[in-house]
């Protein structure tokens, strides 16, 4: 997947944007842009288009993004996803000649207990190598946030008592460019089994950047020859994100895929779908049929979301940043 793309040319499928053919800018400033997709299958296209998007909305007009996708070859996929990965992603081999400015990395589904333990352990801390000193600044999102601080300063994640889901209002601890220009507490979807230590992340000189009363530390960041960021949850999400992860984690439940039955996400849904969705856990932990699924109305979220908000603040400040703003 390589995009050439400026601020007021829409996005509807990363394979079906041309490459060429954009508004002219004046003395425009060019950006190459990695994305390492590791998410699942089932998010994996949608991730794509969400991260175009959001680079696309968030730059200033006279920067125009080069973005090329690659994803770890040790994940384990469909044919179809399979598929998706050779027609539209750059070879990872390639990723140390194409001048990457900055590089997104997203988190991918836990598979062992350890990460160290992961298939695609090697291949993701040789990425984290490599982004320290040929990138200006790398995003490490969820599990990739994870493995990195782990892989950097052997700093482990700790399993949760249950999964963290749902909305959550997070402030800005201190003053940083990635933070500039938000002075109110951002709606940020998390969706994690495990967490990090905050107190271990200052005394291993993080630099906390935001944080949720309810769930800890949102964004950190360290500088090295490149910053890095960390994100522990998710302010790519579209509106829907959190919906279709939850569908498929009762999907997987009610087919015996899973034990614990997924708690509704926190400050997600409107009040009366909370209602018809607890009403449905009671009548799928009593009749445990895949066939079940199909019974769920239609489901309402919060009208108070800002979706996407938190991230468009925060992708226009990365993007000034690589841009030397």
């Amino acid at each position: 997947m390589t995009l050439l793309f400026d601020r007021d040319r829409r996005i509807t499928s990363p394979a079906l944007v041309p490459a060429g053919g954009e508004r002219r800018v004046r003395d425009p400033i060019e950006l190459t842009i990695g994305l390492v997709n590791n998410m699942p299958d089932s998010a994996l296209k949608a991730t794509d288009v969400q991260i175009a998007r959001l680079l696309q909305q968030s730059a200033p007009r006279h920067v125009r993004i080069r973005l090329h996708g690659f994803s770890l070859p040790s994940i384990a996929r469909s044919p179809a996803a399979n598929n998706h990965v050779a027609q539209t992603y750059t070879d990872l081999d390639r990723l140390d000649g194409l001048g990457i400015d900055g590089l997104i990395v997203t988190g991918a589904e836990p598979v062992a207990a350890r990460l160290n333990d992961e298939p695609y352990w090697p291949e993701l801390t040789s990425i984290i190598d490599w982004a320290r000193t040929n990138t200006r600044s790398t995003i490490w999102s969820c599990l990739a946030a994870h493995a990195a601080v782990l892989h950097l300063d052997g700093i482990e994640r700790q399993r949760l008592a249950s999964k963290c889901s749902g909305i959550f209002d997070c402030v800005k601890v201190q003053d940083d460019w990635l933070t500039r220009g938000i002075d109110t507490p951002l709606q940020v979807p998390h969706s994690r089994l495990n967490a990090v230590n905050e107190p271990l992340l200052a005394e291993r000189g993080y630099d906390i950047l935001t944080r949720s009363a309810e769930i800890g530390v949102d964004i950190f960041a360290r500088a090295m020859p490149s910053r890095f960021v960390f994100f522990q949850g998710h302010p790519e999400y579209d509106a829907l994100s959190l919906q279709r992860e939850y569908m498929r984690d009762i999907a997987r439940y009610l087919a015996g895929q899973r034990d614990d039955y997924p708690r509704v996400p926190k400050s997600y849904f409107s009040a009366e779908t909370e209602a018809v969705l607890n009403a449905f856990e009671l009548h799928a932990r009593a009749r445990r049929d895949p066939t079940l699924a199909a019974e769920l109305p239609g489901l309402t979220l919060r009208s108070d979301l800002a979706a996407g908000h938190a991230a468009r603040l925060l992708f226009r400040n990365w993007i000034g940043f690589l841009a030397g703003a």
